[in-house]
């Protein structure tokens, strides 16, 4: 089977049983999004060599790639499709994962005083930027609900992965001794 098709030349592609629609749909854009954090994510995941202290958060960058995969399938495949029952649908227990995670993570974070400025260490400032990929596959995925039927739980789980990754950026700048990059207030009579 040769890696090309031919068949999206003309702008279009196909839903996992369904029609063919613009590569610029609204569920294109929103599962394709999914598809660039999962991307971004395994940049993350190459940035976290072995000698990085922050090792420690490379089982759980993989599980979420792999739940992303099924994330981008979800909202792949329309409601009532022919392939429905291929498809794992996320659910409760994915999101629960989730909160788990951030739980464990988080929990040997310090108390935030102010707000955190993407940086600190390469792998910090990268989840910082899955993070913000996540926030927009979220507000594509509120936009394709507002047109068509989708799992709702697809919202929540966006939600709850962007905070996992804000957790994980900290705690990658932890586990390297390196602090968070404190968000500084306007000084008004410097300019700055």
């Amino acid at each position: 089977m040769k890696l090309y098709t031919k068949t999206g030349d003309d702008g279009s592609t196909g839903l996992f049983g369904a029609e063919r629609v613009s590569k610029d749909d609204l569920r294109v854009n929103a599962y394709g999004t999914v598809d660039e954090l999962n991307a971004s994510l395994g940049v993350a995941l190459a940035i976290l060599s072995d000698g990085n202290p922050a090792i420690s958060l490379k089982s759980s960058l993989e599980a979420m790639q792999s739940r992303l995969f099924d994330l981008g399938a979800d909202l792949a495949t329309p409601s009532n499709s022919q392939h429905e029952d291929k498809v794992h649908r996320i659910d409760e227990s994915n999101i629960r994962w989730l909160e788990n995670q951030i739980d464990i993570i988080d929990v040997d974070n310090a108390v935030m005083t102010n707000f955190v400025m993407p940086g600190g260490t390469s792998l910090a400032a990268h989840l910082h930027l899955c993070r913000t990929i996540a926030r927009r596959a979220e507000r594509l995925v509120v936009t394709l609900a507002g047109h068509e039927p989708i799992n709702q739980l697809t919202l929540v789980y966006l939600n709850r992965i962007s905070d996992l990754l804000f957790a994980m950026a900290r705690a990658a700048n932890r586990l390297n001794g390196v602090p968070d990059v404190p968000w500084q207030k306007s000084e008004t009579d410097t300019g700055i």
